[in-house]
């Protein structure tokens, strides 16, 4: 029974992540289409002439996001759990920017939340990863190691090893 619940939990958690990588990824499109409102909506006012920044932070968003789809895609529990501690620096910093800028509560109140969604989608992540450990028979990291050292053992021990 527990194997079960781990695995709906594993299932529950990679369905968040999926989704949280699409949400940037949309927020990251959002500022190419109306980079103006997207500002507005980060928390900044709309002080440039060009939409050169809006384009990076857009960009920014767009390739974070659909990082996360993909560790997500592909399951990479520990590089996910990375991906969102990352993000929690990422977001308060954000809600920081947004607090010192306009001061909006809305807006901060959007960052701050998600670097606390940030963290624990990160150790949900961690608890998610079938090897959290280094050396963990599931992740192969000493496994072929260990393999090719016992079979070099043997070798040594034989009566009649070639040289």
């Amino acid at each position: 029974m527990p194997a079960r619940k781990d695995r709906r939990t594993r299932r529950i958690v990679l369905i968040i992540c999926v989704a949280g990588g699409a949400l940037l990824t949309l927020i990251g499109i959002r500022y190419f289409l109306v980079p103006q409102s997207a500002a507005r909506t980060f928390g900044v006012p709309d002080r440039s002439e060009g939409f050169e920044l809006h384009y990076i932070v857009g960009l920014r968003n767009v390739w974070l996001g659909l990082l996360a789809v993909a560790f997500a895609a592909q399951r990479e529990w520990r590089a996910l759990a990375l991906w969102f501690t990352a993000a929690v620096v990422v977001c308060f910093a954000d809600g920081l920017i947004a607090a010192t800028s306009t001061g909006s509560v809305p807006q901060v109140a959007f960052h701050l939340g998600c670097g606390i969604a940030s963290a624990v989608l990160a150790v949900l992540c961690w608890r998610a990863s079938p090897a959290n450990t280094l050396g963990h028979p599931q992740t192969g990291d000493f496994a072929a190691l260990r393999g090719s050292f016992a079979a070099f053992q043997r070798w040594r021990q034989a009566p009649d090893r070639p040289l």
